[in-house]
């Protein structure tokens, strides 16, 4: 990410995105589990809610067993589709952003600092959200769905063409955006982290000459996947409610937000903070990893020496 050869923005976009369904195929079974931790017990007083799930492996066992390997894998096509607008905007985009904003403030586009970091991270990011939305609506409760365990609202779509139309003709255009700013806060919050930390941790290595090559991206995706999943569980369990509900359950982000801490308690907002840990680390480093590679593929496809 540090190299100073430019894609395109479409070139970045398209790596960005290939990368990320690469990593999704393999983490979405952790996904499930995530969404599934932190719709349960939802809006239940502490020591009241009944647990079907009880951690991570316990959970993708009882899943595997009662719900077979397609149970594993819910909502992929949807998971894809959210990762070309996500990460196809956050990891493409993060670079024009990035030199665009030192340009205009340091008057040099290859310089930048903390703040022009952050600032590209958040912006790219919430680019990522706002496409990526009603996909993630879709994936949510496909992903929250059990035949035989109701953890939360249940809603069942056949596939995401189901789900996109049956909330288009319920609610309209708007339902489509249900929750969407939850998902820019989540997602501003960890994009402002996640390219960051992997920049510093990636250069750091590379300064004291600690390793290179994979293990370089290896090391560096580790420690951002860990400082982006701090930052954004709370967002990341207030998001997966406000997508799930049906109706109005919760008024907006902050009545979410209330009802969640004043009923079940602050530690509410770290529900399924393992899984998802266990998630967005491989995830990330998978996404990262994989983005080097798809760099140099559309570097060579567009020519860029």
């Amino acid at each position: 990410m540090s190299d100073k050869k430019q894609l395109s923005g479409a070139g970045g976009f398209a790596a960005g995105a290939l990368a990320a369904c690469g990593a999704v195929t393999v983490t979405n079974p952790i996904e499930i589990v995530k969404t599934r931790l932190q719709l349960q017990g939802e809006l239940a007083a502490r020591g009241q809610a009944q647990k079907v799930y009880t951690g991570l492996f316990q959970a993708l066992k009882v899943i595997l067993q009662n719900e077979g390997i397609r149970g594993w894998q819910r909502g992929l096509g949807c998971a894809y589709f959210y990762q070309i607008g996500l990460n196809g905007c956050r990891l493409g985009f993060y670079e024009p952003i990035q030199r665009l904003t030192s340009g205009l403030f340091l008057g040099d586009a290859n310089k930048s600092n903390l703040a022009i970091n952050v600032f590209a991270g958040a912006s790219s990011g919430i680019m990522g959200a706002i496409a990526g939305s009603p996909f993630f609506l879709v994936k949510t409760r496909m992903q929250s769905y059990s035949p035989v365990f109701q953890v939360g609202t249940q809603t069942h779509y056949k596939n995401l063409w189901d789900g996109l139309s049956s909330i288009f003709k319920a609610e309209g255009f708007k339902g489509l955006y249900r929750g969407v700013d939850s998902a820019i806060l989540r997602t501003g919050a960890g994009s402002s982290v996640q390219l960051p930390i992997y920049n510093y941790c990636k250069s750091v290595i590379e300064q004291y000459k600690l390793a290179e090559g994979p293990a370089q991206h290896l090391m560096s995706s580790a420690v951002s996947g860990l400082g982006v999943c701090i930052v954004m569980n709370p967002w990341d369990v207030i998001m997966t409610r406000m997508y799930n509900q049906r109706g109005n359950l919760y008024n907006g982000l902050v009545d979410c937000l209330v009802k969640t801490v004043k009923i079940e308690g602050p530690m509410a907002l770290y529900k399924g903070f393992f899984a998802h840990l266990m998630r967005i680390g491989p995830h990330t480093i998978l996404t990262l990893t994989f983005m080097e590679q798809t760099r140099k593929l559309l570097m060579l496809i567009e020519g860029v020496n």
